[in-house]
């Protein structure tokens, strides 16, 4: 069973009628019990981190997070919060991935970003069989920046990690729910992880 972790932050009906489309059986839950030893988890999200984080503690779902042991997939705010520290609310997060995250700053860009990108530099098995530069779908005003657990790259007003892994933790900062042919294909790949 994939366990979809609900913590007071959006998207994660479009995330199980993804996996609906592909076949594929998730629960929506923020049940301990049922996340710790689901098949895989997938951490989406839509929201601000502060109060993600903050709803995270109360649950005790932080704690639980950080010590699963099998395929974790982290979606937007989920990558974001993933990572070290945000600098929405200044809010420290669950540091899986030792990567800051930062405000998008432009006099030329519209911010947030939203819309499709490309990614590139692919760097784990996350992204097999997809083309390289393989357009995706983003809405977001935070960035992960460049770090030893970047797995592939976009640009928006400047290089950043599209996606990071570190160990059995993935995190892309795309919705691949909504990337049609391409997010199709990276949640099968995660589906697909061992």
């Amino acid at each position: 069973m994939i366990a979809i972790v609900k913590y007071n932050a959006g998207n994660v009906l479009s995330v199980q009628y993804a996996l609906q489309r592909i076949g594929v059986d998730s629960i929506v839950t923020d049940d301990f019990e049922v996340i710790r030893t689901a098949d895989k988890v997938i951490f989406p999200g839509v929201g601000h981190a502060q109060s993600a984080m903050q709803y995270l503690k109360e649950k005790g779902l932080d704690k639980l997070i950080i010590s699963l042991q099998q395929p974790v997939l982290g979606i937007c705010l989920g990558l974001q919060l993933m990572c070290k520290h945000s600098e929405e609310g200044d809010t420290t997060c669950l540091g899986i991935f030792d990567t800051q995250v930062k405000l998008f700053s432009s006099p030329a860009l519209k911010v947030p970003q939203i819309g499709w990108n490309n990614i590139y530099n692919y760097k784990s098995e996350l992204f097999n069989e997809l083309s390289e530069q393989a357009f995706v779908y983003t809405v977001h005003s935070y960035y992960a920046t460049i770090s030893e657990h970047t797995t592939a790259t976009t640009d928006y007003i400047l290089p950043f990690s599209a996606a990071l892994q570190k160990n059995n933790f993935y995190a892309v900062q795309f919705h691949p729910e909504k990337s049609s042919v391409a997010g199709e294909t990276i949640l099968k790949n995660f589906i697909q992880l061992t």
